[in-house]
């Protein structure tokens, strides 16, 4: 029989479940009538998972025999994916708009594919691992090509799920790897059977597993599917993707790294290393040449992971609560950034993504230029800006555990970065203007940029609070 501290301490994802399959009858039922009921009823359901998440630490933080973690670095997890995922939704009625009508089943898949990342970062087994980054996926691969007569989402929606797909089997290949050379699939289990030496068959399954994580959060040398769904995809769902699932990925990878390949250190430190440095270069590199904003924003995501994977490469308990802590600040200046994205549309509403199109913003729309500007300065980590906070945890915990090249190396390669923020913010108040946006935003689109530059300016406030969370939640790591 199941016991009822397990049961709570799933509560935020059986309220997901139960909101979902409540609002998927109402979608089914009431049709696009009631798309802004299911709106705001998704938002509802996310915030009482996120109210939940305190009854799910009291019961924690081992539930179900050790499937589940319910430990204050899921909870910070869970905190970041429900929030992210409820922007998404109140970003997209607006865009659906545009297309002539508002999509009901869109938060639906949401809400699942939350609980698909809810599991992700609770995982203690390769079985929990391995149905919730599946759950998060599947929702996924739908609202990559949710607008299924525009020939560039279905065209997204079939990459992602082929190269999804191909990613899956290679991670499901490592755990079978590990499975079959530790005789277990709980994490306890795999790091108690590396304390002893790790085998060539451990390691080639920590390989796997690695590579099949990578893919999730778009690190290279497995990011290539990233910029052609960014801009494929609907901006109400590049925005979720740039945000909700990253944490999801990022979480799960700490965990898996930390709790079960713990032993193996310095052999997963090093495939980290190459992966976040690659990462960093590639990001730079090759934004530089981009005209589209969101594929520019799909490398900037890129090259985000490979600097908050330098905290991970630590492998300490600092280095872990810098990944946390720069994955929140990060997720509020993809969310900042796409709502000022959704705002780009011609004087006659339609969306447009050139990045030759913000010319002359900075006199037509001065506060949505200003907002523009201090994302991007945000995200080329510009002090004082909060951006510039996340870098430097993440490469002080690299030098304090000894790793001062790979840090030297972020901080150079940062410069490069920063060479297409810069160039968005020049576009926006150097360029000749090019055809005036229309005079105005959505409402909620301009609360939630106007919330996020806030945070983004303001967040040193912030920090006794985000370093307290950030460091409880690596604590329960080790």
């Amino acid at each position: 029989m199941i016991e009822s501290a397990s049961l709570l301490a799933v509560l935020p994802e059986l309220i997901l479940t139960a909101g979902g399959l409540v609002l998927m009858l109402v979608a089914a039922w009431g049709g696009e009538a009631s798309s802004r009921v299911v709106n705001w009823l998704s938002v509802l359901t996310l915030a009482l998972a996120g109210i939940a998440l305190s009854t799910s630490l009291a019961n924690g933080p081992v539930a179900f025999d050790g499937l589940v973690r319910a430990d204050a670095f899921s909870a910070f997890a869970k905190a970041m994916i429900y929030a992210a995922a409820a922007a998404a939704i109140l970003l997209a009625p607006r865009y659906f708009r545009t297309d002539g009508k508002e999509r009901p089943e869109y938060p639906v898949l949401i809400l699942f594919s939350a609980i698909g990342m809810g599991m992700m970062v609770s995982a203690g087994d390769l079985l929990t691992l391995y149905v919730g980054l599946e759950m998060q996926s599947l929702a996924a691969y739908v609202l990559a090509s949710f607008m299924r007569q525009d020939v560039r989402s279905s065209e997204a929606g079939l990459k992602y799920f082929v190269l999804g797909s191909l990613a899956s089997g290679i991670l499901l290949y490592g755990a079978a790897l590990l499975y079959g050379f530790t005789g277990t699939t709980a994490f306890d289990g795999i790091a108690v059977a590396m304390g002893d030496g790790v085998s060539n068959g451990e390691l080639f399954g920590m390989v796997f597993l690695l590579a099949g994580l990578a893919f999730k959060m778009s690190a290279v040398p497995f990011h290539m599917w990233t910029p052609d769904v960014y801009e494929g995809a609907p901006t109400p769902v590049t925005t979720f993707f740039g945000s909700a699932p990253k944490v999801a990925a990022m979480g799960l990878s700490v965990r898996v790294a930390i709790e079960a390949l713990g032993p193996a250190g310095l052999d997963w430190q090093q495939i980290v290393i190459f992966v976040a440095l690659a990462s960093i270069i590639l990001g730079a590199v090759a934004a530089i040449g981009q005209t589209n904003i969101k594929r520019l924003m799909a490398y900037s995501s890129i090259n985000n992971v490979g600097f908050a994977l330098i905290g991970l490469a630590a492998g300490t308990p600092a280095g872990v609560a810098a990944t946390m802590s720069y994955m929140a600040i990060y997720v509020v200046m993809t969310i900042g950034a796409f709502a000022c994205i959704l705002q780009m549309r011609d004087g006659q509403g339609r969306p447009v993504e050139t990045i030759a199109s913000l010319a002359g913003l900075s006199q037509s729309r001065k506060g949505l230029a200003a907002a523009f500007a201090i994302f991007m300065f945000s995200m080329a980590g510009i002090p004082p800006l909060f951006g510039f906070w996340a870098k430097f945890l993440v490469f002080d915990a690299a030098v304090a555990a000894d790793l001062t090249a790979l840090a030297a190396f972020g901080i150079a390669a940062s410069v490069i970065g920063a060479f297409y923020y810069l160039k968005v913010i020049k576009t926006i108040y150097f360029d000749e203007p090019a055809a005036a946006y229309e005079a105005k935003g959505g409402v909620i689109e301009n609360i939630i940029l106007t919330a996020c530059a806030v945070v983004i300016v303001f967040g040193y406030l912030l920090n006794p609070a985000l370093d307290a969370v950030s460091a409880a939640a690596a604590a329960s790591l080790f």
